[in-house]
């Protein structure tokens, strides 16, 4: 009788789904458990796929995200219907502005009940459809497999982003179509091809050769390893620079040092599927030159004519195409024969590579909490100690610091959608996609408050990594925003509690911590979270100065 009743519901919609999910690649979900998605906890029990199990639905998107970004598929997030797809649609934010490809998989009232007051009945495809690429609710267990696969080829075509999809109690409960969920072809879950058209290709490679000072410019779809080896072909074939812009700090994003710099000087760029958008001050001068000429690939109609209306005479041309085809088009067109400019890209380059002199020379102070470069610098040597580490930042000041000065072979930061608070679940999901590597994490204090009991999450799931927390008892990029506008007399709002232990919180979770109040201190303390293979929250002290701008002149 028991086993009767363990197989009993093997072809149920829930079971079809996982078995779609399976066909596409699956084998990481993450998710919080809610009533109305329990048939799709005990289907996953009979496939090679795993639940990671999370404290709160924001943080299983935000891990999917990272996981996708690292792994080069599509991230699941799977949470509850009403408040769980509620809480889940807020992280998309992030998602969407990092163009990775995502699905969020929400319970949803029975197809049934709808118009009657179900439990936690609402109208989800609506609300998370303006953060996603397409967002629709499923209507019948059959068509689920077809539900899977159409949402992971919109959610990898063009530019990549997130596509949900509500899933009915009753749609997961009825009968649904195994067989047709194992027979997928994996065709039906690739991404549709966008090629820039050959004219196309050949006017953009002429435009690039005949410019004095032209720079590529890519999107944050291809700030990811395999977008970075795309990109490094690109840059071989056409000997030009080929610059990546993921931060809302846009031309002023102190990772790529004075890069502002530089972009006033060029006179044609071309934008590789980047938006046309506040990143690039609208291409407006005097962040660039008003003599310079552009050339928009963007798989967008509404952002290639949103350039048109921007650029006006100035715009050479604008295609349609995504990012990834068209750098294979211009890199395969180039063969060998590149555009040149090997003075200018040098310079680009060297640009992009400047930090102050200064930086080198600040000294940590002996009985006052330590600036963020002291900091940074002891974390760079763990880093160099790893070759295969992946370096996570969150945003505020303290991680435009690290953003500026630290290096990894792989870099998840909060991207242009300019959230905080993502690094710890960003964290969980890039040790879930690359278990051999260390993840570092860093964040500000402020951050820290976002996610914390997801250290529960990694310490149940086994995914160990370290994260330093940035101390300055404040919300300092907000605090530096009052400072710059309205004086030191009229700062509020931003002062958090001096010295907060968060390094106990993780202890508290089972973690390990630390708590660093001078700089002497620092190097034991990261080396014992490092050696702990625990989750590690080393909770360090710091300056609350603001965000560098760098600039050479």
């Amino acid at each position: 009788m028991a086993e009767q009743q363990q197989t009993a519901f093997r072809n149920r919609g829930a079971d079809a789904l996982i078995a779609a999910l399976e066909q596409a690649g699956t084998r990481t979900i993450f998710a919080l458990s809610g009533n109305h998605i329990m048939p799709v906890f005990d289907a996953a029990l009979d496939h090679p796929v795993k639940l990671i199990h999370v404290r709160h639905e924001a943080a299983a998107v935000h891990m999917a995200d990272a996981w996708a970004r690292l792994s080069g598929q599509v991230g699941v997030a799977l949470v509850t219907a009403g408040q769980g797809h509620a809480n889940a649609a807020a992280a998309l934010c992030t998602t969407q502005g990092g163009e990775t490809p995502l699905l969020l998989l929400s319970g949803h009232a029975p197809l049934s009940e709808l118009g009657f007051g179900s439990f936690q009945e609402q109208r989800q495809a609506e609300l998370a459809a303006p953060v996603t690429k397409a967002s629709w609710t499923a209507q019948s267990a059959a068509s689920l497999p077809d539900d899977i696969a159409r949402a992971c080829r919109i959610a990898r075509s063009g530019r990549p982003g997130p596509v949900h999809i509500s899933l009915p109690a009753d749609v997961l409960e009825s009968d649904g179509d195994l067989a047709g969920a194992l027979a997928l072809d994996a065709a039906r879950f690739a991404p549709e091809p966008m090629p820039l058209p050959k004219a196309a290709t050949a006017q953009a490679w002429t435009a690039l050769a005949d410019a004095s000072r032209p720079l590529v410019v890519a999107p944050p779809a291809l700030a990811t390893p395999s977008g970075a080896a795309l990109l490094a072909r690109l840059r071989a074939a056409l000997g030009v620079p080929v610059v990546t812009m993921e931060s809302p700090r846009g031309i002023n994003d102190p990772a790529l040092g004075a890069f502002a710099e530089v972009l006033a000087e060029a006179d044609l760029i071309l934008l590789l599927g980047k938006p046309l958008d506040f990143t690039l001050r609208f291409g407006k001068a005097p962040a660039v030159a008003p003599q310079c000429r552009w050339i928009v690939i963007d798989p967008e109609p509404e952002l290639r004519q949103r350039a048109e209306r921007l650029l006006g005479e100035r715009l050479l041309f604008a295609a349609g195409a995504d990012a990834r085809s068209a750098a294979s088009g211009l890199s395969e067109l180039a063969a060998g024969d590149t555009v040149g400019h090997a003075a200018w890209r040098k310079q680009v380059e060297a640009t992009i590579a400047y930090r102050p002199a200064a930086w080198d020379a600040t000294a940590p102070a002996a009985d006052t909490p330590m600036h963020p470069l002291v900091l940074c610098r002891a974390l760079q040597q763990q880093l160099d100690r790893r070759p295969d580490s992946v370096l996570v930042s969150d945003g505020g000041e303290f991680g435009q610091w690290a953003q500026a000065t630290l290096h990894a072979p792989c870099r998840v930061i909060n991207g242009v959608a300019g959230a905080i608070g993502p690094s710890l679940p960003f964290a969980i999901g890039a040790k879930a996609a690359r278990p051999e590597s260390t993840v570092l994490a860093v964040l500000g204090d402020g951050t820290f408050g976002f996610h914390m009991a997801e250290f529960d999450t990694a310490m149940r799931s086994g995914l160990p990594f370290v994260a330093v927390v940035g101390n300055d008892s404040r919300w300092n990029a907000e605090h530096q925003i009052q400072l710059r506008h309205y004086g030191p007399a009229r700062t509020q709002g931003c002062t958090l509690a001096q010295a907060t232990r968060y390094d106990l919180v993780a202890a508290g979770l089972g973690g390990h911590g630390e708590f660093v109040r001078r700089a002497a201190e620092l190097p034991a303390a990261l080396d014992r979270a490092f050696a702990s293979g625990k989750p590690a929250c080393v909770n360090v002290l710091i300056e609350g100065v603001a965000a560098p701008v760098v600039r050479r002149r």
